[in-house]
């Protein structure tokens, strides 16, 4: 194989020259590496070693780190089911079942002729098409009977599922998604037709980066990502007296179970995002930035890279943009699946080439980040606000909000409701509102049972605690978090174990392992109700469970573990009576699930299995 990894070299040292370190550019060639030959082999491991060099060692760790990365080949299809929550509800454990009935293997396992690989996989964040799976790189959904007939008859055949966007009923003039239904929005042509890259090229020429950070704290921009963290005073925080370059980084890693919206800016309006990293790179000094992309999305990437390449062929990017002494490079750097490279200290050790491993703070990337440089980290949906605040002003844009949460948000809605999909509008919209006016109410007219309000972290809320804004102020004191405004709807029939089930094997999956509080307790958590749903739990399992819980929680370098501990207190907090009855009581008949699997045991416990580390 040597000779063959010799005829890369050209296109891995092509790489290599977009980032400022050799290691950093770790991921795409061994991502190079793995489309030429199905996998990543020791033999290759010691190339890369050697073309970055760093030791062989360090190689083999990222590459058994990242779940997208092989040491093995696969099928000629790849088919990738995803079993997280959203799925969960809408069937994909039939699905899979069905699946793996009709190709004869199970899980894990490649057909003897190597033409199909069937894997169980934690979420592709394509939640308004539940179930869904990735076929090779394509998105395809939701998952039916027919369909898997033709992706096992015809696979070559099977187009990717298009993106279903529900709008923005509420709002007479939508922010970040008025581009979304028009023909060719990804394209600069249509996106310059609009008036595109106007407010970026006026405040690079007639602005002071003092004048758009002042504009963007009055709009009360918060950081979309989850965090809200208010934006202006992030960039005010970037030093102006260093000699060492600044960095913009860009957090696309969207991996939030019940998440969607990063995918569609990227897909229905990459320019708006572009524009806005303009505009922050500008105001806080950057000449140089990457948009580190989730690994799944190869499709969405393909977008952005297009769009990157549109805007350096008309001026908008590279050097002395908009004829002005600014300059801006972007480098688009998909991952390889990790959910903890959201976390934006462990996106920047995956970016600069290691695992991706959380960093203790302080320094806080503002002072030291990407290369132990002044870096600036903000998400897709937080950017893409920029250039309408800078172009209506941010008193507009805070009015358009509630409280301190300025601007409109868009919303995932998922689950059990008659239209799932992404929807924008204000921050003082309630949860009742976006489940019951925006998305059309449950399905068959069952009753609401509970809500996830933020993403899978979130602490769910009852169908009674649904009169709720959805700002971030008004959800933390409801108990919740607004996250990243993915909903997660489940209805009467909702086993709330199971669930809980499927969001303790997510969080056990996804712990990078570096803190033991993290590691030890998310894999003790998913055990423990594991076998509550095998139906060998015991009374004293549920309090144990909220000890877990509550050791992991603060505990650790990064908000992961809380985050895992946060759906195991609130689900066996507010449904107890519902957990009980799955434990029993010492010398009671044996308890019974009246509302799972016919009123019994979750005897498979977790059917399609996902390797705990």
């Amino acid at each position: 194989m040597s000779e063959s990894l010799e005829e890369l070299r050209s296109e891995a040292e092509a790489i290599i020259a977009k980032y400022e370190q050799k290691p950093a550019a770790m991921l795409p060639v061994l991502r190079l590496i793995q489309a030429r030959f199905g996998c990543v082999s020791l033999e290759a491991e010691a190339w890369v070693a050697q073309l970055l060099g760093v030791s062989p060692a360090h190689v083999h760790e990222v590459v058994t780190f990242y779940t997208l990365l092989r040491q093995q080949p696969i099928g000629a299809t790849h088919v990738q089911v995803c079993m997280n929550l959203s799925c969960m509800l809408k069937g994909a454990e039939e699905q899979m079942t069905r699946l793996s009935e009709r190709l004869g293997i199970k899980p894990g396992e490649t057909t003897t002729d190597g033409r199909f690989t069937l894997s169980a996989v934690e979420c592709l964040c394509a939640c308004e098409l539940a179930p869904i799976c990735q076929v090779n790189d394509a998105y395809v959904g939701p998952i039916t009977p027919e369909l898997i007939e033709q992706l096992i008859s015809r696979p070559e055949q099977v187009a990717p599922s298009s993106l279903p966007f529900q709008g923005a009923p509420g709002l007479t003039e939508p922010v970040l998604s008025k581009r979304f239904t028009v023909n060719d929005s990804q394209r600069i042509e249509t996106y310059v037709r609009d008036d595109g890259y106007q407010v970026a090229r006026k405040a690079v020429t007639e602005l002071t980066p003092e004048q758009v950070i002042e504009e963007v704290t009055k709009a009360n921009l918060r950081g979309l990502g989850g965090a809200g963290f208010p934006t202006g005073k992030k960039w005010s925080f970037i030093p102006t007296d260093t000699t060492k370059p600044k960095f913009l980084v860009v957090n696309a890693d969207e991996g939030e179970p019940g998440t969607i919206k990063d995918r569609y800016l990227i897909e229905r309006d990459p320019h708006r995002l572009l524009e806005g990293m303009i505009i922050a790179a500008y105001a806080t000094g950057c000449r140089k930035a990457y948009i580190y992309i989730r690994g799944e999305y190869a499709h969405p990437a393909q977008i952005l890279q297009q769009a990157v390449e549109e805007a350096y062929r008309y001026g908008f990017l590279g050097r002395k943009i908009f004829n002005s002494p600014v300059d801006l490079d972007v480098v688009v750097h998909r991952g390889a699946g990790a959910y903890i490279c959201g976390e934006e200290t462990a996106l920047l050790s995956s970016l600069e080439g290691g695992k991706g491993f959380p960093r203790l703070k302080p320094p806080f990337p503002a002072i030291s980040g990407l290369f132990g440089c002044p870096t600036v980290i903000n998400n897709v949906e937080t950017l893409a606000c920029v250039p309408a605040i800078l172009e209506k002003g941010g008193e507009w844009f805070a009015k358009l909000g509630y409280g301190r949460s300025g601007g409109t948000r868009l919303y995932s809605l998922s689950g059990h409701v008659n239209r799932p999909g992404l929807y924008e509008a204000s921050q003082g919209v309630t949860l009742r509102e976006l489940i019951f006016d925006y998305a059309g109410g449950i399905p068959q007219g069952r009753a609401l049972k509970a809500v996830v309000p933020g993403g899978i972290s979130a602490k769910i809320l009852r169908a009674d605690e649904i009169d709720v804004r959805m700002d971030f102020d008004s959800l933390l004191a409801a108990g919740t978090m607004a996250g990243s405004a993915g909903v997660i709807v489940m209805d009467e029939t909702t086993c709330m174990l199971k669930a809980l089930l499927v969001a303790a094997k997510f969080f056990a999956h996804e712990s990078c392992g570096q803190c033991s509080p993290c590691r030890e307790g998310t894999g003790w958590a998913y055990r423990v109700i594991q076998r509550i749903a095998a139906g060998q739990g015991r009374p004293q399992d549920l309090d144990n469970l909220l000890g877990i819980a509550s050791n992991m929680e603060g505990k650790t370098i990064c908000v992961f573990a809380d985050a895992a501990a946060w759906p195991i207190q609130s689900y066996i907090t507010k449904f107890r009576d519902e957990f009980s009855a799955h434990v029993g009581t010492p010398g009671a008949d044996p308890p019974r699930c009246s509302i799972c699997w016919g009123g019994e045991f979750h005897a498979s416990a977790a059917p399609a299995e996902v390797t705990v580390a």
